[in-house]
């Protein structure tokens, strides 16, 4: 609902997406300070700077509020504040301009408020559980188009380590859509809720819920569907059981071929 308090928590994620912005763009053709994290994943300037400066405003502003951030967290609460302060670090580092922020107020578990921002176009993707998705302003809405339309564009990530091996999902649904990787999870699920892809596929678990928390209200806003890699609804201020991202017509047909595909593994 779109009441007084949730008109405040969407006003203070906005202002805090384009100062994430700000700091995203000044490090971006500059030495972004790019080095590995104990994971062998890429951490910059940009994303510690955008993280300590999110825990410092939500302490000014909502101090019984929590933060869940990639690179750092703060404080313990029913309502928090979920954030990956550079999606696409690995394209960042490299000065490849597809990363975005994202930030999720998430409370008892739902996520509620959700913005993603992509520096580089100035798009400012938003929602409020119950009121519709936009960019800058605009309505957006998912499209209606099926696995096996010519038309239909797909976002996978994969990586060995993962939890959950998909590479033959990916096969198999490749006979009927046409997958690309982006280089950001959360960049391909603002192309689901924009109606430019069908589907995006993540097998993320550990503390991954920063990169669907905000996707997942913002999507479903526009219409579309986000449940964990088995169809089941999850809580989005704890690690995820991966994420299954579409436009609700493909998603049914999806997960079974992903539940057919992991029982063969075992």
């Amino acid at each position: 609902m779109y009441n007084n308090e949730n008109k405040e928590y969407l006003m203070f994620a906005k202002e805090m997406a384009y100062e994430a912005g700000k700091i995203m763009k000044k490090y971006f053709l500059e030495d972004n300070g790019a080095s590995y994290k104990y994971d062998q994943t890429i951490v910059t300037k940009a994303d510690t700077e955008i993280n300590r400066l999110l825990i410092d405003k939500v302490k000014e502003k909502f101090p019984t509020h929590s933060v869940d951030g990639e690179e750092e967290q703060f404080g313990k609460s029913d309502f928090v504040w979920v954030c990956d302060p550079v999606d696409g670090t690995a394209m960042y580092a490299r000065h490849i301009p597809v990363a975005v922020f994202s930030l999720a107020l998430v409370i008892n578990g739902v996520s509620t408020i959700g913005v993603v921002y992509d520096p580089f176009t100035d798009n400012l993707y938003s929602a409020v559980k119950g009121c519709g998705a936009y960019r800058n302003d605009k309505k957006i809405f998912v499209n209606n188009i099926e696995l096996d339309d010519m038309k239909s564009v797909s976002n996978m990530d994969m990586w060995p380590e993962a939890e959950y091996n998909l590479y033959d999902t990916i096969k198999e649904l490749g006979k009927k859509t046409y997958f690309v990787g982006v280089g950001s999870v959360i960049r391909a699920c603002m192309c689901v809720a924009n109606g430019d892809f069908n589907l995006a596929i993540f097998p993320g678990t550990k503390h991954k819920n920063c990169d669907i928390a905000a996707a997942k209200v913002i999507v479903e806003e526009a219409g579309g569907k986000v449940t964990d890699l088995f169809g089941n609804e999850q809580r989005y201020d704890c690690s995820i059981n991966g994420a299954v991202i579409s436009n609700s017509l493909v998603h049914s047909e999806v997960i079974a071929v992903i539940k057919d595909n992991l029982e063969n593994l075992k």
